[in-house]
């Protein structure tokens, strides 16, 4: 069990990420009894609100892995309610520049580094009395690498006070470079961008995460470097499962059908 997300990668830990975007404690629940090393609930392209994820957000806080809420948006309401919501990090999608990452700092961080504002409702509960103490330095707050612009400034967004590393979305990051979007890219441009990414933000001293479309890409990215990957989504792993089986039903079916 992870208990503390920055010591466990300063210590040269790895970790797999199950991802979280139906909206439905059971299904949550499921994923979170899979020994996943840490959890992601995604309201941005997950099907989720925040009444919902706080809900997810309940449900796998009472099983051994720490959890992480995706943000729709740079936005300082919800990076700050979820935060307030007990959980332990965030993931921004689409920063692009320095300033956008210092403006997701700014929401993430109390005083002195940041303004967020004081009021861990549901945090106090979850992680203690001295959360206002603690918080700066436990939260996890990951910039979303997925553009060709963000490329061109990965220094400079990595070299901001308070970010603590960066999530690639290859599926984006394939859209923006001119390639098809998904989550096991074979362009090679893509493929070396995100190297790339893996290499400067370890160089950094910064932690690197990564959206994945299988274990063998999971597999490659760690080995690259990657400190978490993420296996796909609770939506896709449910609809591969489903078209394995019926896929399975049908050739059986058809076999018994020209063996009568």
């Amino acid at each position: 069990m992870i208990t503390d997300l920055h010591a466990h990668f300063a210590a040269g830990g790895k970790a797999i990420n199950g991802w979280c975007a139906i909206p439905s404690p059971v299904t949550a629940e499921i994923m979170g009894r899979q020994a996943f090393d840490l959890m992601t609930v995604d309201l941005q392209h997950g099907l989720i609100d925040y009444q919902m994820a706080l809900t997810l957000c309940q449900v796998l806080q009472g099983l051994p892995a720490p959890v992480l809420a995706r943000v729709p948006w740079n936005e300082p309401g919800i990076v700050m309610k979820c935060l307030d919501a007990g959980f332990s990090g965030v993931i921004c999608p689409m920063i692009n520049t320095a300033e956008e990452a210092r403006r997701l700092v700014t929401f993430s961080r109390y005083a002195p580094l940041g303004s967020r504002s004081f009021g861990p409702t549901r945090a106090n509960m979850v992680h203690g009395a001295g959360y206002a103490k603690t918080a700066n330095a436990k939260a996890l707050v990951l910039a979303m690498i997925e553009t060709r612009e963000a490329l061109a400034n990965l220094d400079e967004i990595l070299a901001v006070e308070g970010i603590d590393g960066v999530y690639v979305g290859p599926s984006d990051l394939g859209l923006s470079l001119g390639h098809e979007p998904t989550l096991e890219p074979s362009a090679p441009e893509v493929l070396l961008a995100i190297s790339h990414i893996a290499a400067r933000t370890k160089a950094a001293g910064r932690i690197a995460g990564v959206h994945t479309g299988s274990a063998a890409m999971i597999r490659a990215m760690l080995a690259q470097g990657f400190d978490f990957a993420s296996l796909l989504t609770d939506v896709r792993i449910f609809a591969n499962a489903v078209a394995s089986q019926l896929a399975a039903v049908r050739q059986t079916t058809a076999e018994a059908i020209k063996g009568y």
